[in-house]
């Protein structure tokens, strides 16, 4: 900090972000936290006391927050999502324009839950959709890829905002970047969070606040049948008008806005300049 001399420090948390904070506070620089998922992780709780402000995605949020601190401001989202061609991801895949796709994301190493459950799937789902599978590393399912409208990948890198611009519906774990980033580009989709048992609870609560606020259908992993997942993706894909209008009237769409012009309101007013 005596080195970098930095006017500000912005923190989105983890064990590595403590010390840091830390050292901003006796350096006497500013420092600002997000915090991405609905209640506040250790490493957060522990460097929020020295934090200028609180950076929060969810509303209910706010109650862990000091009242002087916490902001409502959504998730920074990459701006190049927002710039997705379909017509890109459709000749990718090798799609027609004549059925609607549907994008399942399992999460950055996969779900061998959600990758067995719709594969499970795919007779009865590719008589109405088309499919586009982020089933994880080392989880391509070799015998299903010459399956006409079906296109699994381990990972997607660039071409991810033309495959987000293709897909009319969304399946996905519920972690707070992920679906933050659902919202920003009204998304309708259906969450499966991880369980308690498999995480500290954070996606549950996620997913929660998301179905409250009208985002999202949630379906909790111990409870899923194939015939109940199938219903439940024709039933959001009827409704889906019903979610984009509910995500477009959310007060959380300019995030790295409301982040940026907070993070200059706060250097400058640590340094005293206008």
């Amino acid at each position: 900090m005596r080195k970098l001399k930095p006017d500000i420090v912005f923190s989105k948390g983890g064990f590595v972000s403590v010390p840091v904070i830390l050292a901003a506070k006796f350096c006497h620089i500013p420092s600002i936290i997000h915090e991405s998922d609905l209640t506040p992780g250790l490493a957060n709780k522990l460097a929020i006391p020295n934090a200028a402000k609180v950076c929060c995605n969810f509303p209910e949020t706010l109650k862990y927050l000091p009242k002087d601190k916490a902001v409502l401001t959504g998730s920074p989202i990459r701006t190049e999502l927002l710039s997705g061609n379909k017509e890109n991801a459709r000749k990718l895949c090798n799609f027609t324009a004549e059925k609607p796709v549907l994008f399942i994301v399992g999460g950055s190493s996969g779900s061998k839950f959600i990758n067995d459950t719709i594969r499970g799937l795919l007779p009865e789902l590719l008589k109405t959709y088309q499919i586009i599978h982020m089933c994880g590393k080392g989880n391509i399912e070799e015998s299903l890829n010459r399956t006409a409208g079906y296109k699994q990948f381990e990972y997607i890198g660039s071409q991810l905002n033309d495959i987000f611009s293709l897909a009319e519906l969304v399946i996905s774990r519920a972690g707070a970047n992920s679906i933050c980033e659902l919202l920003a580009l009204h998304k309708p989709n259906i969450l499966i969070p991880l369980s308690a048992n498999a995480s500290r609870g954070d996606q549950i609560l996620n997913a929660q606040s998301f179905e409250k606020q009208g985002f999202s259908v949630v379906i909790e992993e111990e409870i899923i049948t194939p015939d109940k997942l199938l219903n439940i993706i024709h039933e959001t894909y009827k409704n889906r008008d019903r979610y984009i209008h509910a995500m477009k009237q959310s007060n959380m769409i300019n995030s790295v806005d409301k982040i940026v012009s907070l993070i200059e309101e706060t250097a400058y007013g640590a340094s005293g300049n206008v």
